[in-house]
Formats: C-alpha cells, sequence, structure tokens
C-alpha cells in the first residue's frame, strides 16, 4: 500500500480507516449488475434474517463504537446496518453510479459504514472525532445533526459521518474520480482484509483502484 498523501488523525479510540483512491477509466455495466447481485446474495445468505444482522461480531463492534462517540446506534444506525437490512428484507442494491456502487458492495461485504467523496471536495487534512453541539450539515437525507456522532472533519468542518453522507462530497453521475473511506472496528476488521475484498469487489468493472496507508 502507498502512503497517505494528506493527513489523518483518528482521535475515536477502537476505529481503523481504509482510504484508496477511484477512478473510473472504463464501461463495465454487465459487470457491475452481476457484481451488485452477487454481493446482495451472499448478504442474504449470510444473514438470512433481520434479527440476525445485530449479533455479527462486526455489527456489535460498531455499535460499541458509536455509543462511545455519544450516540444510540439503535437510533442512528450505521449506514452499513442500514443498508444491510434493507437487502435482507428483500430490497436490491441499486445501479446508482459506478464509484457509488463498488462503494456499496464494499460496504455490505465488510458489514462496515463506506463512503465515496469527490477528489478535491475536502482538505488535506482531516480528523475522525465525536461531533460537537451545533454542529451539522446537508446529508443526503437533509439536515443531519452531527453532535455525538461519529464525523470526519477538515478545516471547514464537517465532511462526513457513518450514518448518511453529506452533499458538499457527493458523487455525481459525471464524477469519474473520488476517495473512499471505510470505517471500520480495528478489533474485527483488519487492513489487508478490507484491502483484498476491495480489489477482489473493484476487479473487471471498468475502475481503477489505489489503497494507500494511513500512517497513525
Amino acid at each position: 500500500m502507498k502512503a497517505l498523501m494528506f493527513d489523518v488523525r483518528i482521535l475515536l479510540e477502537g476505529w481503523r480507516l481504509l482510504w484508496a483512491r477511484l477512478e473510473v477509466v472504463g464501461e463495465a455495466e454487465a459487470e457491475l449488475t452481476a457484481l451488485r447481485e452477487r454481493v446482495a446474495a451472499r448478504a442474504r445468505q449470510r444473514f438470512p434474517e433481520t434479527s440476525s444482522i445485530s449479533s455479527d461480531p462486526t455489527v456489535m463492534a460498531l455499535r460499541r463504537l458509536f455509543r462511545a462517540a455519544g450516540t444510540d446506534p439503535t437510533r442512528y444506525r450505521p449506514a452499513s446496518e442500514a443498508l444491510l437490512r434493507r437487502l435482507v428484507k428483500g430490497d436490491h442494491l441499486p445501479a446508482i453510479q459506478p464509484l457509488v456502487d463498488l462503494n456499496n458492495c464494499l460496504s455490505v461485504e465488510l458489514a462496515v459504514p463506506c463512503c465515496v467523496m469527490v477528489e478535491g471536495s475536502f482538505g488535506t487534512s482531516l480528523t475522525l472525532r465525536s461531533g460537537t453541539a451545533g454542529e451539522s450539515y446537508e446529508s443526503l437525507r437533509g439536515p443531519f445533526n452531527l453532535e455525538g456522532k461519529p464525523v470526519l472533519a477538515d478545516g471547514e468542518g464537517p465532511v462526513d459521518t457513518p450514518i448518511t453522507g453529506n452533499q458538499r462530497v457527493k458523487v455525481l453521475p459525471e464524477t469519474q474520480s473520488a476517495w473512499l473511506v471505510a470505517y471500520m472496528p480495528a478489533a474485527e476488521v483488519g487492513l489487508d482484509q478490507a484491502q483484498q475484498a476491495l480489489l477482489e469487489l473493484g476487479d473487471g468493472i471498468g475502475i481503477e483502484i489505489e489503497v494507500f496507508e494511513q500512517d497513525r
């Protein structure tokens, strides 16, 4: 893995972040469709009922990390858990945009929240911390209060939370390059495991992937 080209501080204990730069290099609609279907099928096999999701070690570890940051994970679910619950209930992994689709597949495969952020939409000095009183942003589902939530922030303020994405860094249909970040419980998911999963998922779908190692 290459050294990460920007500074990231993790102030919340127990978290590990995977960083990767993604770039669309070709069209592979059929391959992406097949990938989404395979990932969804594996998730339903792994979790035959929604009740089985909450007993997964990675999901349990994420819930503990959310509580430690100051939020109730049963009220504000990690994005990965919410996505898994929809799949197990019968929803499909939607076709949104190639970079987003790969991001969602990794989130399902690892059972951890992942986000893709347009390249150049955030600063080069980032901190993972708890949201403070009065902090909020315009999320992908409307205004979102960040107090007590795990928050990735730069010099301008909150960039992302592993609950719902930020309009500020949103990938658009025409986006060709973006950064992916996976929010992982360090006790359950290793960097090598996450890297391998990402590279395997991204094989043959028209996306170039560079994985970076973060110095802490």
